[in-house]
């Protein structure tokens, strides 16, 4: 009789099984959908900070296009005052010259057994004790129960052919004939005890062999699920992330196009106060250059920070994706093991599982001297 292996690390409950795929799952969806936030805030911040950026910049180039024209028409007015003043000089200057004058039960026991030391090889939670196991547990207790039954019933056989010798027989023949008969009469009784125990034995082997192949067949169902399942979120989340690095990719272009407006707006400052005397004033395009300069560094903040998140949800992402991965060779390998299973399995209904199996023969011999023959375990 096959000794059951030892048993393997810590078991999880179906419970926690189930509750880890459901972990997985819902992590997954979640990092999805902050990550579609992330991105959806990430291009609509893109957008208005394009606008407004766009916006700001024609406004301040328009201003210093309205600044520069009025410089040139003073500056217009200034040169033709100052020809004229040059010219009322000239000729003050010849008038005072002209005054002067210059980003079976063996093989069912055997196949139960590699069922459960098969089952045993799987890797973290898909170690459960699920219903699968327990009814391979109560599959094999039930066969070497039925094995131990059936050693009963030969032990009594055995016990019974043995009570009546010929040396008993000859020194008490009539006490032997007694006994005999007796004996022949429990003989009997014993052989449709051990054929009515027989049968009902049979009856309880193939009910729970249906029932352990039933928990394998739904077992395999639900891991197959949850394989699936598992496969869907893997894909959805590499898309997420593929989308995720594109926006990221987006967010730091536009980062960069932001920072390059604002060194824009601070050269254009810092030109502007080269400008001489009473021209160094705080006009409209100083006020403008100003405003889009702390409109700049705002948006360069905001984008810092959706940069940051959007970088952030990808990481995540990235974890939960490879523990998904992990989880997901894990759920294949007990698949793989599960389908083991239940190949081992057929054997029990292949035709060498309901012949005749050879059995050992204990050798007596009656009263009379001839020989018999005792079925033995």
């Amino acid at each position: 009789m096959s000794a059951l292996p030892a048993k393997p690390g810590l078991r999880h409950s179906v419970s926690e099984w189930n509750s880890n795929n459901h972990q997985l799952s819902d992590t997954a969806e979640h990092e999805r959908y902050v990550s579609n936030v992330i991105r959806q805030e990430g291009r609509s911040l893109r957008n208005e900070t394009n606008c407004k950026t766009t916006w700001d910049e024609s406004d301040t180039s328009r201003r210093l296009s309205d600044r520069i024209w009025d410089v040139a028409r003073w500056k217009d007015t200034l040169e033709i005052c100052a020809q004229k003043v040059d010219e009322e000089m000239e000729a003050l200057t010849l008038s005072r010259a002209n005054r002067a004058g210059a980003r079976c039960t063996a093989v069912p026991l055997e196949v139960s057994s590699e069922c459960l030391t098969l089952r045993d090889g799987r890797r973290g939670y898909e170690l459960v004790t699920d219903p699968v196991h327990e009814q391979l547990r109560k599959e094999v207790e039930l066969i070497e129960r039925v094995q131990q039954v059936l050693q009963q019933h030969i032990d009594k056989a055995f016990e019974q052919l043995c009570s009546s010798t010929p040396q008993e027989w000859v020194q008490f023949s009539q006490y032997n004939v007694a006994c005999a008969e007796e004996a022949m009469h429990l003989s009997q009784q014993i052989r449709e005890d051990t054929s009515l125990t027989r049968a009902q034995l049979q009856n309880e082997l193939d009910t729970q062999r249906r029932a352990t192949e039933f928990a394998l067949r739904k077992r395999n169902h639900h891991e197959e699920q949850a394989r699936d399942e598992l496969e869907w979120q893997i894909k959805n989340t590499e898309d997420e992330m593929a989308e995720m690095e594109s926006d990221i990719h987006g967010l730091d272009a536009d980062l960069q196009a932001k920072t390059a407006s604002l060194k824009l707006a601070h050269t254009r400052l810092e030109n502007r106060t080269n400008r001489p005397g009473m021209d160094l004033c705080r006009d409209e395009v100083q006020h403008g250059l100003v405003d889009e300069v702390h409109q700049l560094e705002a948006t360069i903040m905001a984008l810092k920070q959706k940069l940051s998140e959007a970088q952030h949800s990808l990481q995540k992402m990235k974890l939960h994706h490879s523990r998904m991965l992990q989880d997901l060779s894990r759920k294949q390998e007990a698949l793989s093991l599960e389908q083991r299973s239940m190949n081992t399995r057929t054997r029990l209904k292949s035709p060498s599982c309901t012949d005749k199996t050879p059995v050992l023969l204990v050798p007596l011999t009656n009263s009379s001297g001839s020989n018999l023959q005792l079925l033995a375990q």
